[in-house]
């Protein structure tokens, strides 16, 4: 049972709570494959600030509910409403940075727990996270060129300081998915171990770092944040571009090729 549960601001679809050292929050839609809604991206930098406030916490799994989907992305379901005119994607889009840089900037150490499906968005909560660690069946993808858009620019700076230029030029035009152990090699993945293992392999991983020093964690996660240039501002020209992407002709067509669930004519 766990020690303490932490509240989550405006949705029912994340859940978060602490049990000694190590705090677990759990994406929890596994019906819709753990996709994120605008609602649940929210809810993220209030919990990064509940879980920091906490002085018993050392350690934090990042995680989605069941063995099916890590997360499958950014709901779908919602692009008609987000993408809706410049200033509701633009609004959208900060939703989302915000969360991924609350994770990414955590001063206390996040590791990602993958199950299944880590796709797009998703992907992109996983690459905040300070390691990765993944079931063998698990599979990885950023596929906004199949949607007509690009990937934002903090994520796609993750991205490349994860696993170099064109390497993120081989996911990013492809569009394709990877699985584990590509997932490792590509570097991805920092951990690929057995499906039954996962969770026991993370407990002990976790649990490991709340042994060590708080303060050495926190030094040493900044300044290789720092270092590995994951973090500078983006320069105002790269974002325009970005967020022109939302308005393009190509984006309607990837968007309407998904739900009538047929290739799209770019």
């Amino acid at each position: 049972m766990a020690d303490k549960t932490y509240e989550v601001n405006g949705t029912d679809d994340i859940v978060c709570s602490r049990t000694d050292a190590v705090a677990r929050l759990i994406l929890n839609r596994p019906a819709k494959r753990n996709a994120m809604t605008s609602s649940m991206w929210a809810a993220i930098p209030g919990l990064v600030k509940q879980l920091e406030a906490d002085a018993l916490v050392k350690a934090v799994v990042l995680c989605g509910a069941g063995e099916v989907a890590f997360s499958a992305g950014a709901d779908i379901g919602e692009f008609e409403h987000v993408y809706r005119s410049h200033a509701s994607a633009k609004a959208y889009n900060l939703i989302v940075r915000n969360a991924q840089l609350a994770v990414e900037q955590m001063c206390k150490p996040v590791v990602a727990q993958i199950y299944g499906s880590c796709v797009g968005g998703g992907c992109g909560l996983a690459l905040a996270c300070d390691v990765r660690f993944a079931a063998e069946d698990a599979r990885l993808g950023i596929t906004p060129s199949k949607l007509g858009v690009a990937y934002s620019v903090s994520d796609t700076r993750r991205l490349v300081a994860l696993i170099g230029p064109s390497r993120a030029k081989d996911l990013l035009f492809s569009g394709r998915l990877v699985d584990a152990n590509e997932g490792k090699q590509l570097g991805l993945l920092d951990r690929v171990v057995p499906t039954a293992s996962l969770e026991s392999t993370v407990s002990a991983y976790v649990s490991a770092l709340t042994a060590n020093s708080p303060l050495s964690i926190r030094v040493v996660k900044s300044m290789i944040n720092s270092l590995s240039g994951v973090d500078p501002k983006a320069s105002d020209d790269l974002e325009q571009q970005f967020q022109m992407t939302f308005e393009s002709a190509d984006f309607q067509e990837g968007i309407a090729a998904f739900k009538e669930k047929r290739k799209p004519l770019f």
